[in-house]
């Protein structure tokens, strides 16, 4: 019986009055869909307005460029969400948002165990961030890689390497693991070595290889160059030197042993100082010898 009553046609007659129901509804709020629309626009571009002031004026005084733009951000942040709730108001959608919430505590908290590695490296970003050890522009090297801090933000800290590639480091890796800042110091101790032949006047070594160093590389209060012979090698008496120069990224290192290793080659030479490198004498064999005595013939 139940299905001899049921009608096609009323029921096609009620979809249609329910979607003409949602059009009306749809066409009253209109109005307001637009305002609110217009709101989130004029919000975003307050927000972007106010992260630049705020960067350029209110963080002004502040040395750490990676605090000031995370302090931007914030602010850039919390001013898109008060658009987004002026938004909500215009729609009078506010019941609907205390309702969402009211149960945004049970969310919140299995959102917080899925999200946990992505509140981690937010949580240590704010923590890089206002850590004076680590700015903007310093370069640093952390498992196994290197490079300039180009920025800090609430999830990655982005290096830039020596060959200008990019390095996307996460926050919490980074925070975690020992780094190297070696921008924090404007002098650093570089080591170059070398061997001389066993043959050699060793006092007259290492008064040369002193004067060299310190005739080019000036070396400042409380710094000297210092040398030490290091071992008997296989064909040479290997010496190290130790010397303080400038520098604040890996260049200036490399500069460094650049000119000292060419500066004690060429006095070396003009001394009459042997730098020794092994030589290997290949034994064909009798037999070998022969055979390619009678190919040569």
């Amino acid at each position: 019986m139940a299905l001899q009553n049921f009608s096609i046609t009323d029921s096609i007659s009620n979809l249609w009055d329910k979607l003409d129901g949602w059009l009306d509804a749809i066409i009253l709020k209109l109005p307001n869909m637009a305002i609110a629309i217009l709101v989130m626009v004029v919000f975003y571009f307050i927000a972007k307005g106010v992260k630049k002031f705020a960067h350029n004026v209110l963080f002004k005084k502040m040395s750490d460029e990676s605090i000031k733009q995370v302090l931007s951000k914030s602010i850039y942040a919390i001013v898109l969400i008060i658009g987004f709730f002026i938004a909500l108001s215009v729609l009078q959608l506010d019941k609907m948002l205390t309702s969402i919430l009211a149960g945004a505590g049970v969310m919140g908290l299995a959102i917080g165990f899925a999200l946990q590695g992505t509140l981690s490296n937010t949580v240590s970003g704010f923590m890089l961030s206002f850590q004076p050890k680590v700015r903007i522009g310093d370069f640093v090297e952390t498992q196994d890689h290197s490079g300039f801090v180009e920025e800090i933000d609430l999830r990655n800290v982005t290096l830039r390497q020596t060959d200008n590639d990019y390095l996307i480091v996460p926050n919490k890796i980074f925070i975690e693991h020992i780094f190297i800042n070696h921008s924090w110091t404007k002098r650093t101790r570089i080591t170059v070595g070398c061997g001389v032949g066993y043959e050699d006047d060793l006092e007259k070594v290492e008064e040369l290889v002193i004067k060299i160093i310190s005739d080019n590389f000036k070396q400042n209060n409380n710094e000297e160059v210092e040398f030490f012979f290091s071992e008997f090698g296989d064909s040479s008496i290997n010496f190290i030197t130790r010397f303080w120069i400038n520098s604040q990224s890996p260049k200036p290192v490399l500069a460094a042993k650049h000119k000292a290793i060419k500066l004690i080659k060429k006095n070396f030479d003009e001394a009459g100082i042997n730098i020794p490198f092994p030589i290997r004498t290949l034994d064909f064999g009798k037999n070998k010898l022969q055979m390619t005595t009678k190919k040569e013939e």
